[in-house]
């Protein structure tokens, strides 16, 4: 049986599927070509990322599909419920990338209050030039310590983002319409671990409170983040989003920027991916990644070996 990994697949996962009679494709065929490509191989499992949509033609008309799979969380990309109907696995792996987003956000957020998003624009400039005048630029950073990350969404990529801030010594606090309440357990080095109980606020009070912010839901039909949503921020407030484009107003984003309602934004994702806007792309105050979240290769190994079990139990 022939797996295509369409976006790619560690080779922990290709030696997984292997060892069990798959053969595994990784050839990246174009979306417009893929349907032909199944066919004429007669894939029967196709795993994607983020790139490769597997909407209602490609499920109609690629009858040996017996499964989809997404190496990842969010599964916007595919019609799940359609597959579903039509008797194909859809698989995706939720806990393998939740650490990488987690520490990815805290990039940003390190990177974002001690102004590295623009001092490595600089100093490769300037900074043989005007190394007193950028080090006075820079000299107003402030630490994440004992400030309040605020987290939209608090499934496992959120409470994952909010051990890294327990550690970090931040006060965490959530919005999230379907958690009520959640425990969050932080492992360390020597065997121990500290438990953090948590309850759900309105987001209107951790819009208010938070001195942070950074999301983690899923796609979305209107922005979680516009216009109104920004001025009930703090004056200052740094924001993050390594969930999807388009559930973050970039407009209204970069507005809050140059009225200094936000000192600085990281984005993971972008409304119009994979062409992000030159004026975000431009702006001096946004941290800039081009969606690499679970871009690691713990994650990626974790992903390929989830993926590889449940195929193995599924299809064999």
């Amino acid at each position: 049986m022939k797996i295509l990994a369409n976006d790619g697949i560690s080779q922990s996962g290709i030696s997984a599927l292997e060892s069990s009679g798959f053969e595994v494709l990784t050839t990246t065929v174009a979306q417009e070509q893929l349907v032909n490509f199944i066919n004429e191989n007669g894939i029967v499992g196709l795993l994607v990322r983020s790139a490769t949509k597997v909407r209602k033609d490609v499920i109609d008309n690629c009858p040996t599909l017996k499964l989809i799979g997404r190496g990842g969380v969010g599964m916007d990309n595919i019609d799940v419920e359609y597959a579903k109907e039509k008797g194909l696995h859809v698989i995706n792996t939720p806990a393998a990338s939740s650490e990488s987003v987690a520490e990815l956000v805290f990039a940003h957020l390190f990177g974002g209050v001690r102004f590295l998003y623009d001092a490595n624009r600089n100093m490769p400039l300037d900074g043989d030039s005007k190394f007193k005048q950028l080090k006075k630029s820079y000299a107003g950073g402030i630490e994440l310590r004992g400030k309040t990350l605020g987290i939209i969404g608090f499934g496992r990529i959120g409470r994952a983002t909010a051990k890294v801030a327990l550690g970090v010594g931040m006060k965490v606090i959530y919005f999230d319409p379907f958690i009520e309440s959640a425990s969050v357990e932080v492992p360390f080095f020597d065997g121990q671990s500290v438990t953090f109980d948590f309850k759900s606020m309105s987001k209107e009070d951790v819009l208010k409170i938070s001195d942070f912010i950074t999301l983690h839901v899923p796609a979305q039909k209107e922005y979680v983040i516009g216009k109104k949503e920004f001025e009930l921020m703090k004056s200052g407030v740094g924001i993050v989003n390594a969930a999807r484009g388009g559930v973050l107003d970039e407009v209204a984003l970069v507005d809050a920027l140059e009225n200094n309602k936000v000192t600085f934004a990281g984005l993971d994702v972008f409304e119009s991916e994979p062409n992000p806007e030159i004026k975000i792309l431009m702006h001096p105050n946004i941290s800039l990644t081009p969606h690499i979240g679970a871009a690691t290769g713990e994650a990626q190994n974790r992903i390929g070996s989830e993926l590889a079990e449940q195929i193995i139990r599924l299809l064999k």
